[in-house]
């Protein structure tokens, strides 16, 4: 993998189509949610149309509700309509029809053509995160998949991505771009893996971080970052990084 990531912190506006603007968590038990990445991650809470909102230095960063799934990310477009039919002809299903989630915006959840969930946002007054790419906020997201192949061109014809190879990594990893150029994330082959995307949170210390989370995992420095993946109190996985 790699971790070029463009010097943005604060977002306000809405973001173009694919980048990750928004991502939750589902899980059975919001109050021990909320307290354990309220630890971990310096989380604070507030309520609005999306469910409970995790919020850092009072700007939006997350989500959680109550269900099952783990982490979600959603990824951002200007007509979510259009985009979700786009997921259908492309091999894809639709799971939640596009719907208005008040102003906020309007809201899909589909799957891929292999077999992964995403949720789509476009976005009216809530662009999604407002804190990105500093600690204890979403850094980096990854498709991991069996079938890399279908799984590119599916999100080359839906979200018009382009694609770039990985020559510092020895497995199969495919950086997405938006058609500017920027970085959104990748895809990673790994076979017989079920088709999922992973979220990657920065930390300041990788090391402090597993300590209050109470993890005894061992981190792995790489040449992104010293970096850690974990499991919270419900089994879902959490990982994180401190770059450079």
């Amino acid at each position: 993998m790699g971790f070029t990531v463009v010097g943005m912190s604060e977002v306000d506006e809405p973001q173009p189509t694919g980048t990750p603007t928004w991502l939750d968590l589902h899980v059975p038990n919001l109050t021990e949610a909320m307290e354990f990445y309220g630890t971990v991650f310096g989380w604070s809470y507030d309520e609005n149309e999306l469910g409970t909102t995790c919020l850092l230095r009072g700007r939006p960063v997350a989500g959680m509700r109550v269900g099952t799934g783990g982490w979600r990310v959603h990824l951002a477009t200007d007509d979510c309509d259009t985009t979700a039919k786009a997921v259908v002809a492309s091999g894809g299903s639709v799971v939640e029809e596009p719907h208005d989630v008040g102003d906020l915006g309007r809201a899909a959840l589909v799957v891929d053509r292999v077999g992964a969930t995403v949720g789509l946002w476009q976005a009216g007054t809530f662009p999604g995160c407002g804190l990105v790419n500093e600690p204890d906020t979403l850094v980096r997201n990854d498709l991991v998949t069996g079938s890399p192949g279908p799984a590119r061109e599916f999100y080359v014809t839906v979200f018009g991505f382009t694609l770039d190879g990985n020559p510092d990594v020895d497995f199969d990893f495919t950086f997405l771009r938006r058609p500017d150029g920027h970085e959104v994330g990748g895809i990673m082959g790994l076979p017989g893996a079920p088709s999922a995307w992973h979220t990657v949170f920065e930390v300041a210390d990788t090391d402090a971080t597993l300590a209050s989370a109470g993890a005894s995992v061992v981190p792995e420095d790489t040449p992104y970052g010293r970096s850690a993946t974990f499991v919270d109190p419900f089994g879902v996985d959490l990982s994180v990084i401190t770059r450079p």
